[in-house]
């Protein structure tokens, strides 16, 4: 599966411990930045992720700013993309088993390096489980216009 990866400067550190766990489970990675410590705006980034996924650049998407909440408003502009800040495995597994979220929003200064990589590796790992909780999906496509079939 092809994840792309992005993230602001105060995500940078840990965007770059996730993209090497996840190449390291044989995944290719679409690393978006940002690539050095400069002060950089979350909104570019969690964009950046956003329009990979729906482009079909990349099946899904992993955003890290300071919070992680950020970034994941920015993505959600993006019409298609269903971006959810995540704080463990329950959350990261919920996202994508009830909301089929396709991109995962972490924050670097919230969440510790072990729990962000089960985290990531839950979201990775869970499938969206359709039923009732397709229509609810439907409902959120509508709203920003990109009609999922979901």
């Amino acid at each position: 599966m092809r994840i792309a990866f992005g993230s602001d400067h105060a995500g940078r550190a840990l965007r770059l411990l996730l993209a090497e766990h996840v190449a390291g489970l044989g995944h290719e990675v679409l690393d978006l930045g940002t690539h050095d410590d400069t002060s950089v705006d979350y909104p570019d980034f969690g964009e950046a992720v956003g329009r990979a996924v729906v482009g079909e650049e990349a099946e899904l998407g992993i955003a890290v700013c300071g919070s992680g909440i950020g970034i994941a408003i920015a993505a959600n502009k993006v019409p298609g993309v269903r971006a959810a800040t995540v704080h463990d495995v329950t959350s990261a597994r919920m996202t994508r088993l009830h909301n089929d979220a396709n991109v995962c929003c972490i924050g670097e200064r919230f969440t510790g390096p072990q729990v962000a990589i089960d985290a990531v590796d839950a979201f990775l790992s869970t499938d969206f489980e359709g039923g009732r909780h397709a229509r609810r999906v439907g409902k959120i496509s509508l709203l920003d216009g990109s009609d999922s079939e979901n």
